[in-house]
């Protein structure tokens, strides 16, 4: 089976008979940084769905992908249509907007998702009743605040008290955050303890945090994490993307391969 061309993967998207070719070609668009004319109009017209009462699980997924998708193409058209849906009844809804939103750096989503963090570690932070999920998604907005990169004091006071958290990965969220608004290495440091963490999934969200902050006093650390070699150069990649004179990362990511 030969793989699919941008113009047979629009018009999947464009068709509604095949929920599962709409799934892929969503996906598609974002995977390979479509730029496509239509790809941002059909992304956005895939949101429509989660306005649907009830709403079809099979939609649902498109719509989830198309979310996805915009993270990745990053082009602010979206920020609209992503904003009316920070608020929305579903979780994963809330968590993959929030993630897009920060990815595209929208500022505009920035009271959005204070808000949504404002309650703290009582309830924003809680557990949901018979749930492993938190209220709210504090991973993903924590992340997303860093990553828009609104040093306000409201938000560095919204964002402090989840360096408290009881779960090891909201605190590495909230450090991470820290890191990118503050610069004061302290919250760097936070996460290098975090990665002799017993847990092997909190040593590599403390390794992908510590890269996405470009803290260039992580990279030994990075190196001789106990994480997978794969991980370590995702984050040393990111710490060199992040810097003007990345020679040390290189250096460091020369040594792994």
């Amino acid at each position: 089976m030969e793989p699919l061309n941008e113009t047979q993967v629009i018009q999947n998207l464009r068709q509604t008979e095949d929920p599962s070719a709409r799934y892929y070609a969503a996906w598609w668009l974002g995977k390979m940084r479509s730029q496509h004319p239509d790809a941002i109009p059909l992304l956005l017209r895939a949101l429509e769905a989660l306005d649907a009462t009830p709403i079809d699980p099979e939609q649902r997924g498109v719509a989830l992908n198309a979310i996805r998708a915009l993270g990745l193409l990053r082009d602010m058209r979206a920020e609209q249509p992503l904003l009316a849906l920070l608020h929305s009844n579903d979780y994963t809804v809330r968590e993959e907007v929030v993630r897009t939103l920060g990815a595209m750096g929208s500022c505009g989503a920035v009271v959005g998702i204070r808000a949504l963090l404002a309650s703290g570690l009582e309830e924003a932070g809680a557990e949901q009743p018979s749930s492993p999920l938190l209220n709210e998604p504090c991973e993903a907005l924590l992340e997303a605040l860093g990553d828009i990169g609104d040093s306000s004091s409201s938000n560095l006071a919204v964002i402090h008290p989840f360096t408290e958290h009881p779960r090891p990965l909201i605190r590495s969220a909230a450090c991470r955050a820290l890191l990118q608004l503050t610069g004061l290495d302290q919250w760097g440091m936070e996460l290098k303890k975090l990665l002799n963490h017993p847990e092997p999934l909190v040593r590599r969200g403390a390794l992908l945090d510590l890269g996405a902050t470009g803290w260039l006093a992580a990279v030994p650390s990075i190196r001789s994490a106990a994480v997978e070699p794969s991980l370590k150069l995702v984050a040393l990649r990111e710490v060199a993307e992040r810097n003007v004179d990345p020679n040390d990362v290189l250096d460091a990511m020369d040594g792994l391969l």
